[in-house]
């Protein structure tokens, strides 16, 4: 048993090591018959299988399409005219307008202003002709009322001539009486006096008219106005 025992292990040592190398011969000895194979050319077997032909389809019909159209180009639209340029303001010419727009105004109102003074002068010549013969109507009063009152002396003669300067009181009352030409008669002028003073009071306008022409006035005397 101890001879059995002592062998044991160098025996199993020598069976793996044997069987060691003999794999590795045999795996060696398999990849070189693997490499043979592959040296060797493979035969291809080729069979030629007649297929039944698919029966033809009748090409379906033709179908014609219409021409192409020409493309037509859309409308241009109208072209925008040119801004004109605005023109600078002719400074001379606007100058030249106001001139005569201002020359026009007043024209017109001196034309305005004529007509109102032909107007005013119409109406004056009228008032004073108006006022002219009411200042004569009572100036022929006056006289009347002196030559009522008159008496001529003798010795007057018709180339004889006095001149008084006469006052009035706005009621026609005489205020004063002043000998302002002398006739070179004194019988005549004192005559021409006496025939004032009798009066006393006269028939006189009112207001403007009495102020203008007979708060005072000249009275002149001849023999020849005072007959009656």
């Amino acid at each position: 048993m101890t001879v059995v025992r002592d062998y044991a292990l160098p025996l199993i040592l020598a069976i793996g090591l044997h069987a060691g190398v003999v794999g590795l011969l045999m795996q060696n000895w398999q990849d070189r018959i693997d490499a043979d194979e592959e040296a060797m050319p493979r035969l291809i077997v080729a069979r030629v299988v007649e297929l039944d032909q698919p029966e033809a389809r009748p090409a379906p019909p033709k179908v014609e399409l219409p021409p192409p159209q020409p493309e037509v180009a859309p409308p241009k639209p109208p072209a925008k005219p040119a801004a004109k340029p605005v023109p600078e303001p002719d400074r001379e010419a606007e100058r030249r307008e106001r001139e005569q727009r201002e020359l026009e105004r007043r024209l017109k109102e001196l034309q305005e202003q004529s007509t109102q003074l032909a107007l005013d002068e119409e109406l004056r010549d009228l008032q004073e002709g108006s006022t002219q013969e009411a200042t004569m109507s009572y100036v022929a009063a006056i006289y009347s009322a002196i030559a009522a009152q008159w008496s001529r002396p003798p010795s007057a003669r018709n180339d004889m001539e006095a001149r008084f300067g006469v006052e009035l009181l706005p009621s026609g009352d005489l205020l004063s009486l002043t000998l302002l030409e002398s006739s070179g008669n004194a019988a005549f002028d004192r005559a021409a006096e006496a025939a004032v003073r009798k009066v006393r009071r006269f028939e006189v306008p009112s207001g403007q008219l009495f102020e203008k022409n007979f708060r005072r006035f000249s009275l002149k005397f001849k023999p020849e106005d005072l007959l009656r």
